[in-house]
């Protein structure tokens, strides 16, 4: 997975870049928890997600938001953020003209970011929201949710409490011709602590649905 630098809003940003084999590949851009409380591309849960989409022959991209790692620039509430991962898009795009799909995924902060984008940009396909902070940020701007997509949420989570996802999932369902699978893993908790391999099957359930083929071999 090779390292990349891209022109960002506010100066380079670092990030790790798979490059799908076929010319045709989808692409997935993949986003990391809050900044101010630890969250880099390498968290296990981003990467998770990142290895689900390259195993499945995506050109998928992990970076860090501004002020994180090697990523020039300082932490802007969410604003700068969003912008950040437009710009990820963009570079990921611009690598792969030719994308038969394109998704976004992100954990916690990131799920929220995520969202906003998939707003934003109406050539996203699907999403994936492990953990979306439904109880810390508005996500009144899913109105209507264009996309349908995955949300998992852990039971147990002390950061999110699982019944404001709930909400917003019922919310997202009323709307006609979005599907909204939520998957709710018993026991888990905001960092799905000893729940990682439920994790993994509820993200590998769902891609393998949405994408109805088979696993690519992981190189």
């Amino acid at each position: 997975m090779p390292e990349v630098i891209f022109n960002g809003p506010e100066g380079r940003l670092e990030g790790r870049y798979h490059h799908g084999k076929e010319p045709n590949a989808p692409i997935a851009v993949i986003l990391h928890p809050h900044p101010q409380h630890g969250g880099t591309m390498n968290n296990k849960i981003v990467y998770t997600l990142y290895q689900a989409f390259q195993k499945r022959g995506f050109s998928v991209l992990r970076f860090n938001f501004r002020g994180v790692g090697r990523s020039q620039g300082t932490y802007d509430r969410g604003e700068g953020e969003l912008s950040d991962a437009a710009s990820a898009l963009d570079w990921l795009q611009t690598a792969n003209p030719n994308a038969s799909g394109c998704w976004v995924a992100g954990f916690s902060f990131g799920a929220w970011i995520g969202m906003q984008l998939l707003m934003r940009r109406p050539e996203i396909d699907s999403f994936i929201s492990i953990a979306p902070p439904a109880n810390m940020f508005d996500f009144g701007f899913l109105a209507p949710c264009p996309s349908s997509g995955l949300i998992v949420q852990g039971n147990r989570d002390d950061v999110v409490p699982h019944e404001a996802v709930q909400k917003l999932v019922n919310k997202l369902r009323q709307q006609r011709d979005i599907v909204i699978d939520y998957r709710l893993i018993d026991g888990a908790n905001h960092y799905f602590h000893h729940k990682m391999d439920e994790l993994v099957g509820e993200i590998d359930s769902y891609l393998d649905k949405a994408l109805a083929r088979p696993m690519a071999v992981a190189e």
